[in-house]
């Protein structure tokens, strides 16, 4: 009895060794996750191997574990930018990115987990300066919108491509313009609009005038034709035809006297 004490305690102390070694050493990484290893007594960053992925992971107790989102992640910056004509203009931005897997050793030992706010957002904020400064304000408002979007996407890709970033997608969300530029603005789209309709009214109603004169002049055309066709000849065989069918009716009473003086029959009665 006097020696289990003795046993009990050097073993319990070697149980609490252990797991404090091993709540040191273990390391769980999430979905979504990376982690970049640290090696304090080997070089540093790992920057020669892939990423831990996720899951359950045992590391030396004196290294360090890193962790990444490397999932598309979204940033919105607000920002003041400069029109070609040096207006004051509000541009809002999100970006969809995220860290190239393969390279995070070395986004890490260069960059740190701050580069999105060294490398990222500075990138966007230089890209819409220099994309915006070559628009008016009016184009801003209106045209040039998905034109500013892929040029800004365009202008931050040429920054981040070699800083171990992938750059998915940049949205313009916002153009707030001066108020008293924005009034002028719309002030003249509306007058844009008023003298396009009105443009249109003047077309359709010199349309329809000239349908109107071309069914009149094909109408004074059939009427010239027919009056050159109709001689002394077609008239009288007419008449001759209409006098006959007259005749023939059982409820009326002809009487011809003489001719008149187109050669045709007179008819003095019709009961």
């Amino acid at each position: 009895m006097d020696k289990l004490p003795k046993i009990a305690l050097p073993a319990l102390a070697t149980v609490i060794f252990l797991i404090i070694i091993i709540s040191k050493s273990a390391v769980t990484i999430g979905s979504g996750e990376a982690g970049v290893l640290y090696k304090t007594f080997g070089g540093g960053v790992v920057t020669d191997a892939p990423p831990l992925g996720e899951g359950f992971h045992l590391v030396a107790p004196w290294n360090r574990v890193y962790i990444y989102e490397v999932r598309q992640q979204e940033k919105t910056e607000k920002m003041n930018v400069l029109s070609s004509n040096g207006l004051d203009i509000k541009l809002e931005a999100s970006v969809w990115f995220q860290p190239k897997y393969d390279e995070l050793g070395k986004l890490h030992q260069e960059k740190s987990e701050q580069y999105i706010d060294r490398v990222l957002l500075p990138a966007i904020r230089s890209a819409a300066r220099s994309v915006v400064g070559r628009y008016t304000p009016e184009q801003l408002y209106s045209s040039k919108r998905d034109a500013i979007q892929q040029e800004i996407f365009e202008e931050t890709q040429k920054i981040v491509e070699d800083q171990y970033i992938q750059l998915n997608e940049v949205l313009v969300r916002d153009v707030t313009l001066p108020p008293t530029i924005k009034d002028a603005i719309e002030r003249k789209l509306k007058q844009e609009q008023e003298s396009l309709e009105y443009e249109f009214r003047l077309v359709t109603a010199e349309k329809e005038a000239e349908k109107v004169r071309i069914e009149a002049q094909g109408k004074a055309d059939a009427n010239r034709i027919l009056s050159a066709s109709l001689t002394d000849k077609i008239l009288q065989d007419k008449g001759i035809d209409a006098t006959i069918k007259l005749s023939e009716s059982p409820n009326t009473k002809v009487i011809v006297v003489g001719s008149g003086d187109d050669g045709l029959p007179l008819i003095l009665g019709n009961n």
